[in-house]
């Protein structure tokens, strides 16, 4: 039973013979690209019986496919579509599977990166190393978790989410995030993608203007306009959202949402000040906008003095706080969660209910087991550590290899690094020539909202350990020096806000 039936539809009424029927079945099929080139037929036993007929009637059928030279049978090993088709035989895929339907505008996200060949350094993206994930003890978790509660966990589940993890999540945030979080007001998601899609399906109306980064995450702007949200863009120094920027704009435009990551902010790396949060928490109890907190990789704060979110401050009745776990664990697993507060978490839970009530309770449930017992929290720890010494590697080599070809600053936290590249580089050569060169990388386009050609680079340090980190800038700088002809201006030796482009014509733009 490897293979599944072959679905032929035959009509005893017609006065065609039913083999002939059968043959040109299966040839319309080989011919619409339906069959592939050297794919297996049933057995001659086997699609009798499925189709009801007499044995003999589909070796007739499947004579006359092969005298086409359609089919080849092998003496003991069965009918195979030809691997060569004959010459007059044209594969010609349908022709009616264009819509009459119209379809709404294409919301693009970020552009796609193009699949690396083998043994190229990725140093683009700020992803977990995956090499580090703890499979074993998942593996474990999944085991317990299947053998305890198997018939709870393969029947309907709470929309909201598991139990367990809902509560093993709130005493996370009440205890590492100084959130007054209760499993009663706690959705656990899909993704965080999905958490964003809920809030703003709950929050917003078509049409609704939702202020956003000018250096952003373009997926949750994407699904932002998916729910019909107006985005407009405000500029990021190194402070976070420019404040002054969004009093600005509410003296002229009615905001429904902010949303912002504030604590490493995406992907700048920037982490908001405690007055910004506090004058954002103050402008939104005054304009009656919501705050969309968007904290995605909380635990990876490697300064000593902690960051509270913006939900754990006075203002949190405004507040809805999204995160996700697969920075902690891995993309694949790319469990997410929200926090809201009780009046707006009723309205959420109705829409999740109406929208997407079956959640993946055997992954929510083993995940639960991580937490219960200490392996989440012990999992965490070494990666923060292990990240740590990884951003300090890559500042290293970024110095020692690339000199003033790039300025930046060791993020507090994160697991990417923010650099300003000399203006006499250009970015796109440089990043075409890593490819060859063996290292992935490319320009912050793909992260401002415009789509303009901006002067940085964000390098992620948490997917490579130390030895491919170094060996990644090495590559990088063997690229520079082929793609960049002109000498070095050292214009990126500027104030420290430019590198964030606050100061500079970026800055500007972003405030029109």
């Amino acid at each position: 039973m490897r293979h599944w039936g072959l679905t032929i539809a035959l009509d005893p009424q017609r006065e065609l013979p039913i083999f002939l029927q059968l043959a040109h079945a299966i040839a319309d099929a080989i011919r619409s690209g339906r069959l592939k080139p050297g794919e297996p037929l049933p057995g001659t036993r086997e699609l009798a019986e499925q189709l009801h007929l007499n044995r003999n009637t589909v070796v007739a059928g499947y004579e006359e496919l092969a005298a086409e030279g359609l089919v080849q049978t092998r003496i003991g090993g069965g009918t195979f579509v030809a691997p060569a088709l004959p010459a007059e035989t044209r594969v010609t895929p349908p022709t009616n599977d264009e819509p009459t339907f119209p379809l709404a505008e294409t919301i693009h996200a970020i552009p796609a990166v193009n699949v690396a060949p083998p043994g190229t350094l990725m140093i683009a993206h700020g992803l977990p190393d995956t090499r580090l994930f703890p499979a074993e003890a998942l593996t474990r978790a999944f085991r317990r978790a299947i053998v305890q509660r198997g018939r709870s966990l393969i029947g309907y589940a709470e929309p909201c989410g598991h139990p367990r993890l809902r509560e093993e999540l709130a005493k996370m945030l009440r205890s590492a995030r100084a959130l007054p979080a209760s499993a009663d007001c706690l959705m656990v998601t899909r993704s965080l993608e999905q958490g964003i899609d809920l809030v703003a399906r709950m929050l917003l109306k078509p049409g609704d203007v939702v202020a956003v980064e000018s250096f952003g995450y373009p997926p949750a702007w994407s699904v932002l306009r998916l729910a019909g949200a107006q985005l407009m863009p405000l500029p990021v120094d190194d402070e976070g959202l420019d404040i002054c920027a969004l009093e600005d704009a509410l003296k002229h435009q009615h905001i429904r949402a902010v949303f912002l990551t504030p604590h490493h902010q995406f992907p700048t790396t920037c982490v908001m000040s405690a007055t910004r949060r506090n004058q954002l928490a103050a402008l939104a109890s005054a304009h009656r906008f919501a705050i969309i907190e968007d904290d995605y990789d909380h635990e990876f704060h490697y300064a000593s003095k902690p960051v509270l979110p913006i939900a754990a401050g006075p203002g949190r009745a405004n507040v809805i706080y999204i995160g996700s776990l697969s920075n902690l664990l891995a993309p694949g697993i790319s469990t997410g969660f929200i926090h809201a507060p009780p009046a707006v978490f009723g309205h959420l839970a109705g829409l999740r209910a109406a929208s997407d009530p079956r959640t993946d309770v055997a992954m929510e449930c083993a995940v639960a087991e991580l937490f219960e017992d200490g392996e989440f929290l012990r999992h965490m720890r070494r990666m923060r550590r292990t990240y740590a010494a990884r951003r300090d590697t890559l500042a290293e080599a970024l110095r020692h290899h690339l000199g003033s070809a790039v300025q930046f600053r060791i993020p507090d936290g994160g697991m990417g690094l923010w650099a300003r590249v000399d203006d006499a580089i250009d970015i796109d050569r440089w990043s075409a020539e890593g490819e060859r060169e063996g290292v992935q990388f490319f320009g912050a386009k793909r992260y401002d909202f415009h789509q303009r050609k901006q002067p940085y680079l964000r390098l992620g340090f948490s997917y490579l350990d130390e030895a491919e980190l170094d060996e990644a800038v090495q590559r990088m700088a063997r690229a520079l020096g082929r793609a960049n002809a002109r000498p070095l201006t050292r214009a990126s030796q500027t104030a420290s806000s430019d590198i964030y482009g606050q100061d500079s014509a970026l800055g500007t733009i972003a405030r029109i």
